[in-house]
């Protein structure tokens, strides 16, 4: 049997739409994890999984009532169950994410979750991560090829992922800012930093993949580091990676440069560890 290591074809240039929507409905899923999920270090308890089928909330508990969200992109629909109770299935595309959100809360709660975890979807700091319309571009076929690329790039990750014998994050979607990525924690602190506060006081790698934004509009991978070691920025990077500084510092290499390789999924790997290698290197005490 022959084995591909080449990315799937991704419509870059016409992604937008669909990728704001799905974000938006994504925020849906991530809302009632955060209402409902006990608080993890580095705010791991809001993040989604990556699925066959695009990402889900994993099993939820909400005072004994036990339900499952996912976002089915690859069947362009949003499903839910609860546990020997009710199932839930609706098509994604034509309604905004506020409704979605509505139609959501509607089930569980018929379901026999508690009011009390029903999220507060209050706009915060000016932004409201459910409202808007759903934009005529909005396409299953290209939410079909999200799930596919989150897929292979999981695949990646895991690969990546059991060759470290440190401490790394589960390999999750943000809702928030509808990146898939996975963290590396070494174990050592920062001086001069409170110690329970694991957000500023871990050192820490991040494995990012993004479907595009307002800095890079479309996908790319990046790494980041934190402190920041100052031998970061001139490192001799492999090919097709560049050193980013608009918005964030941390390297990035664009979807579309590595899709057009044979062997992509060997040289991200390649990639994501080689700098690990190098954050042992210049972030670690030895």
């Amino acid at each position: 049997m022959t084995t591909t290591h080449k990315l799937p074809s991704l419509n870059t240039s016409a992604l937008a739409d669909t990728r704001d929507a799905c974000h938006a409905y994504a925020n849906v899923l991530g809302n009632w994890m955060a209402s409902c999920r006990l608080r993890r270090k580095h705010w791991w308890q809001l993040s989604l999984r990556p699925t066959l089928r695009g990402v889900a909330t994993g099993m939820v508990h909400a005072d004994g009532v036990h339900f499952e969200l996912e976002l089915d992109l690859q069947n362009n629909q949003v499903q839910g169950e609860i546990a020997g109770g009710e199932s839930f299935s609706q098509s994604l595309g034509k309604q905004t994410a506020a409704e979605l959100a509505e139609d959501v809360r509607g089930f569980l709660l018929a379901g026999g979750v508690d009011p009390r975890f029903v999220p507060d979807t209050t706009p915060q700091e000016g932004h409201d991560a459910l409202s808007g319309e759903v934009k005529d571009g909005y396409s299953a076929e290209i939410a079909r090829e999200f799930a596919a690329v989150w897929r292979e790039v999981s695949h990646a990750y895991a690969i990546f992922r059991a060759g470290i014998p440190e401490e790394t994050s589960p390999i999750m979607v943000w809702p928030g800012h509808f990146d898939l990525c996975m963290m590396w924690i070494p174990g050592q602190k920062i001086p001069d930093q409170d110690p329970e506060n694991e957000e500023y006081s871990d050192k820490q790698m991040n494995f990012g993949f993004s479907l595009g934004d307002e800095g890079i509009p479309e996908p790319y991978f990046y790494i980041t580091a934190y402190p920041l070691p100052d031998a970061f920025p001139t490192l001799k990077l492999p090919a097709g990676a560049t050193w980013y500084t608009e918005g964030f510092n941390g390297v990035v290499l664009r979807y579309e440069t590595l899709q057009k390789s044979p062997e992509a999924q060997t040289e991200l790997v390649g990639l994501l560890k080689f700098l690990v290698t190098r954050g042992r290197e210049h972030m670690l005490e030895h």
